[in-house]
């Protein structure tokens, strides 16, 4: 049987979603619980891989069973087992040519920014805490530039192992709630690093450093050097992911919790 799962977290104190050997990670919690449901060693595969720090509302994992249990082993008993920073949304069997990774056509992060004087206490691990003010008009008003498909040499990690800079961005928004400045972007798929330094990017056009015309002028120059430094971990969720409807994988609430949940 192979199943699906939704995964929500809180990446404060792991060293990213992938299991490593010597420091704690999101995939190695979710995968001790499911070894202990299942009776044998589980293994999950993931939608996206997520940074150390980097939270998430809308993982999806796909995992192999031979075990029979109902779902709601795979929900209700999962979430005594894992910490309290980590929780299974949905459970869903699925065919067998369903995968996380493979399957999915497009993937959602949001980051959030405190914008504020003081920094907060109550949400300190879960935004990016900026005294300067922002002007979320000018970070909005650059996004368009960005929209389509691209070569985002500029914005991807100098690491970085993908084949090909080249994504096509969905949707990409700037809005203000309050003191919080939220950042939503929606893409094929996302190089290393490309969230964050995109949010670095328009932080600095929101400073009045740069006018909104940067942003092209970054995607035609493919220099990452050219760039602004790359956003800090703590204020990105991975939110969505999106899969071909006849895999009936359910839509959960796109967080973070604190946000109203609009597709807009």
């Amino acid at each position: 049987m192979r199943v699906a799962l939704g995964v929500e977290y809180n990446g404060a104190r792991y060293s990213g979603w992938q299991r490593q050997s010597h420091v704690n990670s999101v995939q190695q919690e979710v995968e001790t619980a499911l070894s202990r449901i299942c009776n044998h060693p589980v293994e999950i595969v993931c939608a996206g891989r997520t940074d150390a720090g980097v939270h998430g509302t809308g993982q999806v994992v796909h995992f192999d069973t031979h075990a029979e249990r109902e779902m709601v082993a795979f929900t209700m008993g999962m979430n005594t087992l894992l910490p309290k920073d980590i929780s299974i949304r949905f459970a869903k069997p699925v065919d067998e040519d369903f995968h996380a990774r493979f399957s999915a056509t497009a993937r959602r992060y949001r980051y959030v920014i405190y914008n504020y004087t003081y920094r907060g206490a109550i949400m300190s691990e879960g935004v990016t805490h900026f005294h300067h003010p922002l002007d979320e008009t000018k970070m909005q008003a650059a996004c368009q530039y960005l929209i389509g498909e691209h070569d985002f040499t500029s914005f991807r990690a100098l690491h970085c192992q993908a084949n090909t800079a080249n994504r096509t961005i969905h949707h990409l928004s700037v809005k203000r709630q309050g003191d919080y400045v939220v950042i939503d972007i929606k893409a094929n798929a996302f190089l290393h690093h490309m969230v964050r330094n995109i949010t670095g990017c328009l932080m600095d056009i929101g400073l009045h450093k740069h006018e909104p015309v940067w942003l092209k002028e970054l995607l035609d120059l493919k220099e990452r050097a050219k760039a602004s430094a790359t956003a800090k971990a703590a204020g990105l969720y991975l939110v969505d992911v999106d899969y071909p409807e006849h895999f009936g994988i359910p839509k959960t609430p796109l967080g973070p919790l604190f946000l109203p949940d609009s597709d807009s």
